[in-house]
């Protein structure tokens, strides 16, 4: 169902280790061997790099003093016959895992720019799907209080069943039911979703956080004639709803799409056009933008401009850095242009105003856009890409990339380093080193 670079750890497997990679047979449904092509041009690579060593014999033993450059060409053939006998023997325990993996005959690539880390850092697990529903596609929210993830269906895009005349759905899971599903060893996991009924001042969630003072914060694109907002929702039943802001200074907002508390308690939050090109609220009337809103004052103000199309926002622990996606290069009904923006830009956040200052380019995506953000307590960035979930560190070097097979919309951080994962259809887990800062607002 998914290839990445870790074995499953929800299942037992036999293990085999070369050179420090371990190379596991996780027996996963369509590929008899967990030595995928990836790891085996890995393993192939430190091969070669272990055996270019000097082989010549000075009477004393074998000696790395000289170059590969100094090489004798009987030194450099018997070199090449070491590499090549260490390389079939690897290819020979690989061969039904690559028979499997191409068994459609199709020439198998790996991703443009596969990058590995610690397998240990990668082991995910599909925990919901349903292949005819986009049920989980953003505004991913962990509640500690009741150990569960919110999150919402896919608003006017493939399989989301929202259009102008139907609205999209919030939706949760229970990771106590994951939990309970991982102890079972169950082979197929999908654990129950269930779907809340919410008022009609609810329209085209988009994005979300929190808890906030015990509510969900939803920003939502509107639909039709009713607007785009900010509210807060009871994450208990009958889920109470209380609108923040539909409105900048009586002024429509085109179609508010992500949202973040700062430290400081005030709220940041996108605003670009996706719902226009998704064909579901009226046209836009303003640039794309990022605002601030404080909800003890009712104040809002612009903070950045000049997007192209504004996504997805995360803020460092300390608050002093913001990261904002700008996915410009997917246009909806109007189709996708790679020459337009598929990038995160960093800013620095000023601690009076929350003026974002000094502009930079964090980090541009290989695969897809980068949609929403979030940050680890290392300072950690993830991103759900076009390939799955991308990371890169505070420096924008990409550590590596959670393999889905499929696109990923958003993912949140619960509790004891567990990620879970958006994926449209699916839903994901990983146990992961890394933590993410949980919430705790003044």
């Amino acid at each position: 169902m998914i290839a990445v670079a870790a074995r499953l750890f929800y299942k037992p497997a036999a293990t085999a280790s070369f050179f420090g990679i371990q190379v596991d047979d996780t027996r996963s449904p369509g590929r008899k061997n967990g030595l995928s092509p990836g790891k085996m041009l890995r393993i192939l690579s430190i091969l070669g790099a272990f055996t270019m060593v000097d082989i010549k014999d000075d009477g004393l033993g074998k000696s790395p003093a000289a170059s590969p450059s100094s090489w004798t060409a009987k030194e450099m053939a018997v070199s090449s016959i070491i590499i090549c006998l260490l390389a079939y023997g690897v290819a020979g325990l690989a061969d039904d895992g690559l028979r499997s993996w191409n068994a459609r005959g199709d020439t198998f690539k790996l991703p443009p720019q596969s990058v590995f880390i610690d397998p240990k850092s990668f082991a995910v697990l599909g925990v919901a799907f349903n292949s005819t529903f986009a049920f989980a596609h953003e505004a991913p929210i962990f509640v500690p209080a009741t150990n569960e993830i919110f999150f919402a269906s896919n608003d006017g895009g493939p399989l989301g069943m929202s259009d102008l005349d139907h609205n999209n759905v919030i939706g949760k899971i229970s990771l106590n039911d994951v939990d309970a599903a991982l102890a079972a060893n169950d082979s197929t996991i999908n654990v129950p979703v269930i779907f809340l009924d919410l008022p009609d001042a609810i329209q085209m969630t988009n994005g979300g956080t929190g808890p906030y003072r015990s509510s969900l914060v939803l920003i939502t694109s509107g639909r039709g004639p009713r607007p785009p907002s900010i509210a807060l929702v009871n994450p208990k039943a009958p889920h109470n709803v209380t609108v923040l802001l539909d409105n900048y200074f009586g002024r429509q907002f085109n179609s508010l799409n992500d949202i973040k508390v700062h430290p400081s308690g005030k709220f940041f939050f996108t605003d670009t056009i996706y719902g226009f090109l998704n064909q579901f609220p009226p046209n836009p009337l303003m640039p794309n933008q990022l605002y601030r809103f404080d909800p003890e004052t009712g104040t809002v103000r612009v903070v950045a401009t000049d997007f192209d199309k504004c996504n997805g926002i995360a803020f460092t622990a300390d608050g002093r850095t913001a990261y904002i996606a700008d996915t410009g290069a997917a246009r909806g009904f109007l189709g996708n242009n790679q020459t337009e923006p598929a990038t995160i830009y960093a800013f620095d956040v000023d601690p009076r105003t929350h003026a974002f200052k000094n502009r930079r380019v964090f980090a541009y995506i290989d695969a897809g856009v980068p949609d929403g953000v979030q940050v680890d307590t290392k300072g950690n960035v993830y991103s759900g890409c076009g390939d799955g979930v991308q990371v890169w560190n505070n420096e924008g070097t990409l550590l590596g990339k959670f393999f889905l097979g499929t696109t990923s919309a958003n993912m949140v951080f619960a509790k004891e380093g567990r990620l879970v994962i958006l994926a449209e259809t699916k839903i994901f887990v990983a146990d992961i080193a890394a933590k993410g800062s949980l919430p705790s607002f003044p």
